[in-house]
């Protein structure tokens, strides 16, 4: 069984992300994931989005779970901890965790199944061996 790097960002709660009880809304949680891949694909995999879609390859999510623990509120700043569990032919688990900052309490936790598609028919295609191969690490 493989085992893949886990990798962390830092983020902010904007203003925004509040809803009218005053803390994140839950969907804004699996937008903090979706910003803190897009720097990890760069900065820790070498190989971002932008790679993807210049390839005419695109990741869309499939199915997302999130398991909710405690809220963040205006101001709170956060570590998105992001790793690959497992590659399929045409995708890949990619697990998280957040916590939040200074203390490193878990806000929640789950994973979101992504789907490799050629952008120009929208259809599943194989992930590449170079890319597997880039992203095991």
């Amino acid at each position: 069984m493989n085992v893949f790097s886990k990798f962390e960002t830092e983020l902010a709660v904007r203003p925004d992300d509040i809803d009218l009880y005053q803390h994140v809304h839950s969907t804004r949680y699996l937008d903090y994931v979706l910003a803190a891949r897009f720097e990890q694909m760069e900065k820790n995999y070498g190989m971002s989005m932008q790679a993807f879609s210049s390839r005419g390859l695109g990741w869309w999510m499939a199915a997302a779970a999130v398991q909710y623990k405690r809220p963040l509120g205006w101001g709170d700043r956060m570590t998105v901890r992001c790793w690959i569990v497992h590659f399929g032919e045409t995708g890949c688990r990619v697990a998280f965790e957040i916590d939040k900052l200074p203390t490193g309490k878990r806000v929640c936790d789950g994973h979101c199944d992504y789907t490799l598609v050629t952008l120009a028919t929208g259809r599943a295609t194989p992930i590449p061996e170079d890319v597997k191969l880039k992203y095991s690490i």
